[in-house]
């Protein structure tokens, strides 16, 4: 059996010893890393490239399984196995859509079964167990070759440009690959559609003004922004939110 490169992923140092302790009882295998949370697991991931990750679900900061959704973005996806002290309606997921997850606390066959057969997971996979985390914390951005994870916390706003959404900061701008759509389905109760091409969260927006926007004096309302200097055109059609405010 070829060696294999293993990360561990656990909040919990007794689990991470645990799981140190059984692998080298299995023997095979070289454990590349360990991580206290998903955010780390992911930035190791990106930097030493193992083949397979064991990955607690309930983690502090980011859990495993949106750690999971941010490693699919990596040139090369580890393989996942979680490991969990949780739930039936958790586990009873993982079995209908093939996920492999290891119960604490773990037994030594168990592992090395689940080693044997390890792989990465497929999109249709996560996508079915991706309702059991709280909604995502952060976004992935791939930039030269790199994972970076951008809190939404952090974005004042979202703009569709092309093929590509501009995520906005207070620091810089990012490229992202998605759909504006699906952003906002996702993050709906975080930002507001001030305009066809644009979401602005709404702890960013400071207020509202008329300005005028051409050289006939016509004038258009816009969004002040906490940050930045740019404004955001709010449409005709998204006014009345002005008179919500």
């Amino acid at each position: 059996m070829a060696m294999l490169n293993i990360l561990i992923a656990d909040d919990e140092a007794p689990a991470r010893n645990r799981l140190r302790d059984l692998l080298t009882d299995i023997g095979n295998s070289n454990i590349v890393a360990e991580a206290k949370n998903g955010r780390e697991a992911l930035q190791l991931a990106d930097e030493l490239q193992p083949e397979i990750i064991l990955l607690d679900i309930r983690m502090p900061d980011m859990d495993g399984i949106e750690a999971a959704q941010h490693l699919q973005k990596l040139a090369k996806p580890p393989a996942i196995i979680f490991t969990t002290a949780f739930d039936n309606y958790a586990i009873q997921a993982f079995d209908i859509n093939a996920v492999d997850y290891l119960l604490k606390p773990i037994r030594l066959e168990r592992l090395e079964k689940a080693l044997q057969k390890a792989r990465a997971l497929l999109p249709q996979q996560l996508a079915a167990i991706a309702p059991l985390s709280p909604k995502k914390t952060h976004l992935t951005i791939t930039e030269r070759g790199r994972i970076l994870l951008i809190p939404v916390a952090d974005i004042i706003y979202l703009r569709a440009e092309l093929k590509y959404v501009t995520v906005r900061t207070a620091e810089r701008e990012y490229l992202l690959e998605e759909s504006l759509t699906h952003l906002e389905q996702e993050f709906g109760d975080i930002f507001i559609r001030l305009h066809r091409n644009c979401l602005v969260a709404h702890t960013y927006i400071l207020g509202y003004e008329k300005r005028s926007i051409d050289e006939h004096g016509e004038k258009q309302w816009v969004a002040l922004l906490k940050h930045v200097p740019e404004t955001v055109t709010v449409s005709r059609r998204q006014q009345h939110l002005i008179r919500m405010s």
